[in-house]
């Protein structure tokens, strides 16, 4: 039967609260060294403040450890600019304790907190506060557990635990200079979330310069409250000059730095940096269009730099933070390619020379869980079906096999792997079952489960993953709960479409919203076309210069080849809504097939891509001057010119995004207002790209509903 508008108003509320039935869910598993331990972060049911706990692997009980509230003792938690900026990049919402280190021998704990450092000893439990300076980035232990390096006022520092005392490491960082922290792109764009790196030897920090000073400065207002003025964000758009980043070498205990010496006019990006036990200090370098990578081996001593390897793609090359991973004893290093049409993981010597292939590509790779350096396995996530996940290993060149949770049908699943491979966390759901956390060994033995205290969804989604049309899409239906056989439904499509994300999954948490949507009187479906990761290379390259072609055409396509195998679909009656390019897409799919698309609600929507970041948008549609027909038919504002009519529009858009900055819906607006063709804009105000205020969800997702209801009912 159908719920009551009671009912639907409940959920709304309890869905937001929990933050998507989340909240009170293990997150941040670590495994001590020795295997007794697992240490994990948690909510409350109602709460983003996530406290720190630690599960008894022998005895499978579990303790409180260290709670927010034990440190700040009644005062509140405070977060600087840069702070807040690093989260939003790293797409955290949760306060508390969001992050926490563990030393190598798994002695020591690291863990910030508002500005704060704390390290816990875990055989007493005693904490101690570092007696830094206030507003600290980033703090990251050595490999030996003795010393803290963090960012501060735009320069590197160390305390030495022994002493707690401070000392400066570097020294002239500047807002438009820091030293230690990652520019905007590599944040946003490479998931290198970090500015240094530590020996393994502890006597050396490794650290990028970041000069921004050329660097395009864009400025946020809160319009709410004009009165404090705007922040400023160096913000690189396509075309235009990025930051100046070159990596320096300087001792632990300060002096003078040597600068890392490679190609940067020809590799312009720093993309990834490893300084792995047994191997060199490592660069990852990319030139701008990134069709093009060097692996590059450096001399701490003088600079120099070896190149180890060359990667090449027609097309784009996708980064992978792991890689390269050094082997212990110096022998190679484990890499990362996709030039054989998959995602693939290859063993290399010490100079680069392949070896063997370790994962092949239809193996499905998609995220290292560990490699046990002890015998050569490998543990990863993915698997070839893209609607789900699972945790495989892998050793000598051999077939990978699944480490199994005991739990049957399909699930999504990721896992944690101790140093030594004896113990496992795995994290599994299913279509029909909410995240769970299970200990096992290696052998896939069960030793328990991590446990949670969050609040159960009131219903499972009626969820079903096919296939559909000639190319296979990947499709997600989820019907109402009453759903009845041969009655024409209006639909909404929940679309992203773009690289780098999925939206087909076989997971309960995913569906809950659509769940809630459909009830309503909808089929909500999901379409995972042309563009999107997980099937081959080329399936994820035909976007490359043209972002509005083979991502629209293929939701089309999908859209019709579900209404061919099933009845109820009312293609009369068909509406479409997505954030960020799903927004962009939901936009354009009323701008250019009104047709199809009757209805829209476009969420924070990169209206013209000239007006994105560089690293991404490149990526895809090349460099403005040399490809101005890519931004040109990818451009939203394009098609405002078509003299056509358009489906029903509703922009929604946080007015302080930093990601994709409000002014995209306002050029959008205008442009419609000016070509007279009605919409509605709806401000966020105060947000940023993430949405994670509980009312401002509910609001959001009930203005979403009501448009559909008025354009699709």
């Amino acid at each position: 039967m159908a719920p009551s508008q009671t009912q639907v108003d409940t959920f709304l509320r309890q869905y937001s609260d929990t933050r998507r039935f989340m909240s009170g869910r293990p997150v941040g598993v670590r495994i001590t060294p020795d295997e007794k331990t697992v240490l994990f972060l948690r909510t409350q049911p109602t709460s983003n403040v996530q406290m720190l706990y630690a599960f008894d692997v022998d005895s499978g009980q579990t303790r409180e450890l260290l709670t927010p509230a034990s440190i700040l003792q009644g005062t509140e938690e405070t977060l600087t600019p840069e702070e807040k900026a690093r989260r939003e990049r790293m797409r955290v919402s949760a306060r508390g304790f969001t992050t926490y280190s563990l030393s190598d021998d798994g002695s020591r704990l690291l863990v910030p907190l508002s500005g704060r450092l704390f390290v816990v000893d875990r055989a007493t439990g005693k904490s101690q506060e570092l007696k830094t300076g206030p507003g600290v980035l980033d703090p990251r232990l050595s490999q030996d557990g003795k010393q803290v390096a963090y960012v501060r006022d735009h320069d590197l520092y160390r305390v030495d635990l022994a002493t707690n005392q401070e000392k400066r490491i570097t020294t002239g960082g500047t807002e438009q200079k820091t030293h230690g922290l990652a520019e905007f792109v590599a944040q946003e764009e490479m998931s290198r979330f970090s500015g240094y790196w530590w020996s393994p030897d502890g006597k050396s920090l490794a650290y990028t310069e970041s000069d921004t000073s050329d660097v395009e400065k864009l400025t946020i207002v809160d319009v709410m409250h004009p009165e404090r003025g705007g922040e400023v964000f160096a913000y690189p758009r396509p075309g235009k000059p990025n930051a100046k980043v070159r990596l320096g070498i300087v001792p632990a205990a300060g002096g003078k730095t040597v600068w890392a010496q490679w190609d940067a006019a020809k590799y312009p990006y720093l993309a990834t940096v490893k300084w792995d036990k047994g191997g060199p200090l490592t660069l990852v370098v990319q030139d701008r269009a990134q069709m093009e990578e060097q692996v590059l081996s450096v001399d701490p001593r003088t600079g120099k730099t070896q190149p180890l390897l060359t990667e090449k793609d027609a097309a784009w090359l996708n980064l992978e933070q792991d890689f390269p991973l050094w082997l212990e004893d110096g022998s190679g290093f484990l890499w990362y390619t996709e030039r054989n049409g998959g995602p693939e993981v290859e063993l290399r010597k010490a100079d680069g020379a392949l070896v063997r292939t370790v994962v092949k590509p239809d193996a499905g790779f998609r995220t290292l869980s560990r490699f046990v350096q002890a015998d050569h396995s490998l543990f990863f996530t993915g698997g070839p079906n893209p609607t789900e996940s699972y945790l495989w290993r892998v050793k000598d060149g051999g077939a990978p096999q699944k480490v199994s949770s005991g739990v049957t049908g399909p699930a999504m699943e990721g896992g944690a792997v101790s140093k030594q491979g004896g113990l496992v966390v795995l994290g599994t759901q299913g279509p029909k079952s909410m995240p769970r956390t299970y200990v096992l060994r290696a052998d896939g033995t069960r030793v328990g489960e991590l446990p949670e205290v969050a609040d159960e969804p009131p219903f499972v989604p009626n969820l079903e993953v096919r296939q559909v049309g000639p190319r296979k899409f990947w499709a997600a239906i989820i019907k109402p709960r009453d759903f009845k056989p041969g009655q024409k439904l209006p639909v909404i499509v929940e679309v992203y479409a773009g690289p780098t994300t999925t939206t087909v999954a076989q997971s309960m948490a995913a569906n809950l919203l659509n769940q809630w949507m459909a009830d309503q009187g909808y089929l909500v479906v999901k379409f995972d076309g042309r563009g999107t990761p997980l099937r081959t290379a080329e399936w994820e390259r035909s976007v490359k210069y043209d972002f509005s072609g083979v991502t629209l055409e293929d939701q089309v396509a999908a859209l019709q080849a579900l209404a061919a195998e099933m009845p109820e679909v009312d293609l009369n009656r068909v509406g479409i809504e997505g954030w960020s390019f799903g927004g962009y897409m939901s936009a354009l799919a009323v701008l250019k097939r009104p047709d199809v698309f009757k209805a829209a609600v476009a969420g924070a929507p990169v209206v013209d891509w000239l007006d994105y970041d560089t690293h991404y948008t490149e990526r895809f549609l090349g460099v403005p001057s040399e490809h101005p027909e890519a931004y040109e038919k990818s451009s939203l504002l394009s098609y405002v010119k078509q003299d056509k009519p358009m489906g029903a529009l509703l922009l929604m858009h946080g007015t302080a995004d930093d990601n994709v900055y409000f002014f995209h819906s306002l050029k959008l607006s205008d442009a419609l207002f000016r070509a007279g063709k009605p919409h509605e804009l709806l401000p966020l105000s105060g947000l940023t790209h993430m949405v994670p205020d509980p009312l401002i969800t509910q609001r959001k997702q009930e203005a979403v509903m009501a448009h559909f209801k008025r354009y699709l009912k």
